[in-house]
């Protein structure tokens, strides 16, 4: 079983690092193998709409997408770390996210999902919500804390002195191990539920 976690942040050992760190380590805990990949820092360009990726089964632009394509298939569970920036994710994140998700054809069901937020002092619900949506759209369940994802202050430092916000990441990752230990054996005792596909409701007819 294991878990990836993605840091959006452009300062690896930043705020969105330590939060990250946090959940990382109460997953180790409870028998949660983890890799954590810095996005950040890379130059990553949004998605385009070719599709080609219909046909090649990967994004056309070969980066770090595609790296990470594998690694995302593998997972039991994905938390994406971000900062916010006028009350939405990083702009890295997102169209690492946007190209992810599309490009990757595989069946994402019941894998977990999380997102994690760091903000110096407000827009924090905001960005959550932006996170949370590719994992609703994928089949993937959410997983709660005892509070919303998110750490506050400007620093490491700063983050220390949230002492709430640490406990949401440490219950955030004793609860991501749980689900992912609960649909483990609920795949094997009660099977995958029937998921019905091909229908779209897209109105081309303008009514």
């Amino acid at each position: 079983m294991k878990v990836l976690l993605l840091n959006g942040s452009a300062r690896k050992n930043g705020c969105t690092a330590r939060a990250l760190r946090e959940a990382e380590e109460a997953l180790k805990k409870e028998g949660i193998e983890t890799e954590n990949i810095f996005i950040g820092n890379k130059d990553i360009r949004g998605c385009i709409s070719c599709r080609k990726c219909n046909e090649i089964k990967r994004c056309v632009f070969d980066d770090v997408v595609n790296e990470i394509n594998s690694k995302f298939e593998e997972a039991d569970g994905i938390i994406v770390g971000t900062p916010v920036y006028y009350a939405h994710a990083n702009g890295t994140i997102i169209s690492f996210l946007d190209r992810l998700f599309f490009s990757t054809k595989f069946d994402k069901s019941m894998k977990v999902g999380a997102s994690v937020i760091s903000s110096r002092r407000a827009g924090s619900t905001s960005a959550f919500d932006e996170i949370n949506k590719y994992f609703t759209i994928s089949n993937m369940p959410i997983v709660p804390s005892s509070y919303w994802n998110e750490v506050h202050g400007g620093s490491q430092e700063d983050v220390e002195k949230d002492l709430e916000g640490l406990q949401t990441m440490r219950n955030l990752g004793k609860n991501m191990a749980f689900m992912i230990k609960s649909i483990k054996l609920g795949k094997e005792k009660f099977g995958m539920p029937e998921i019905e596909r091909g229908t779209f409701t897209s109105f081309v007819d303008g009514l």
